[in-house]
């Protein structure tokens, strides 16, 4: 260990307890603000602590770090971990349950994760001696981690202008269209069927199926890594998944996935698809597949697919809802030609999206090793 340094468990060096929990219904609108978990979650009249305090994350969001502001009320979900006798600055103490200390050592429970008092306080924390030292490396930590947020957030604006470009292209090309463009309703070029339905009690043929867990963001169907499942019976053929059909979530809790879309490249062996998709088949002699798939994955269509569509929990779109869809359609070969610039800007974004999450992923490493370095002494 490097001199001047000492190693301690937490319980030697800090006050570690839960206060008292109020509800939401208990609080009165106030000055004060109110500090859970995860951070401030609303205002009170009055407050529990006069300084700032360090507050861990020790039921459900556990290891969750954050330091309040003076006068505050904390909430029992959150551990107070507060340094005493002077020996350890707080925001040095903050860094440390980031990165310095194994908090997994803490956790217990697999159903419910949490971090009791009983298994924080014997945990190690190797600290400068010197308030002065700790405070310096607080002062270069607190200039590295600007930095790295800076690069973060130019990385994210950079994807999103990206998807945005890609996006307002997307929907220049179907709501400005051009001379001899046709509307038409969905229906008058292609059909619709649901999927099938199957329990875990099933007892006949095995199939691979798509299900909605497979679109997440993809454009064309996973094929190599679709799960396979029990149906009843035998497999009608009219259930079977081909080349160029096109699939879309009809029914799911989460909105956000209701309305996706893949395309079915080259399939192998018998495929369906499940009883929440909706399989979309059209003449590809007349109506260019990967047209199609963009126009149904733009964000208007979407938009409208979905509008009102649903109760509270669940959100869906319908085979009426598609067939009375307006597509409006140039000539074969220009919806080629628009496929072929929307899929060149796409494959772009989707490369600057790869760029991003490699990125993402660096600064978080170097955010860990960052911590390392200072909590071994090395800065």
């Amino acid at each position: 260990m490097k001199k001047g340094w000492q190693t301690k468990t937490l319980g030697d060096v800090c006050h570690v307890y839960q206060p008292e929990t109020i509800s939401q219904k208990q609080m009165i609108a106030g000055e004060f603000r109110v500090y859970g978990a995860n951070g401030q979650i609303g205002w009170h009249n009055q407050f529990n602590h006069e300084e700032p305090e360090l507050i861990l994350g020790c039921r459900g969001s556990c290891g969750t770090v954050h330091v309040t502001e003076p006068r505050s009320w904390i909430n029992g979900n959150a551990m107070v971990v507060h340094p005493t006798n002077g020996a350890m600055d707080i925001s040095f103490l903050a860094y440390a349950l980031k990165g310095g200390i194994e908090l997994t050592d803490a956790i217990t429970g697999a159903a419910q994760p949490q971090i009791t008092r009983t298994s924080l306080m014997p945990l190690a924390i190797s600290f400068p001696e010197s308030l002065a030292e700790q405070q310096r490396i607080v002062g270069l930590l607190d200039e590295a981690f600007e930095g790295l947020a800076t690069a973060k957030a130019n990385a994210e604006k950079n994807l999103q202008n990206a998807r945005a470009l890609f996006e307002s292209h997307l929907q220049s090309v179907f709501t400005q269209r051009g001379p001899g463009w046709v509307e038409k309703r969905l229906a008058d070029v292609a059909d619709f069927k649901n999927g099938l339905n199957f329990t875990r009690q099933s007892n006949g043929q095995t199939l691979r199926m798509v299900g909605v867990g497979d679109f997440q963001e993809h454009s064309v169907v996973p094929i190599e890594t679709l799960q396979s499942v029990t149906i009843d019976g035998k497999l009608s053929d009219d259930y079977l998944i081909r080349r160029d059909d096109i699939l879309t979530v009809r029914s799911n809790g989460s909105k956000d996935l209701v309305g996706r879309c893949m395309l079915v490249p080259d399939v192998d062996g018998m495929t369906s698809f499940s009883g929440f998709i909706i399989r979309i088949r059209f003449d590809t002699r007349t109506l260019s597949p990967r047209f199609l798939l963009h126009f149904m994955k733009s964000s208007a269509t979407r938009e409208r697919l979905t509008r009102d569509g649903g109760g509270a929990n669940i959100s869906n779109i319908n085979q009426a809802k598609l067939s009375e869809l307006p597509v409006s359609l140039p000539s074969f070969k220009q919806q080629e030609e628009i496929a072929n610039r929307l899929d060149d800007l796409r494959e772009e974004t989707q490369r600057l999206a790869s760029l991003y999450e490699r990125k993402h992923a660096a600064l978080e490493a170097l955010k860990k090793s960052l911590l390392h370095q200072a909590f071994t002494g090395q800065l």
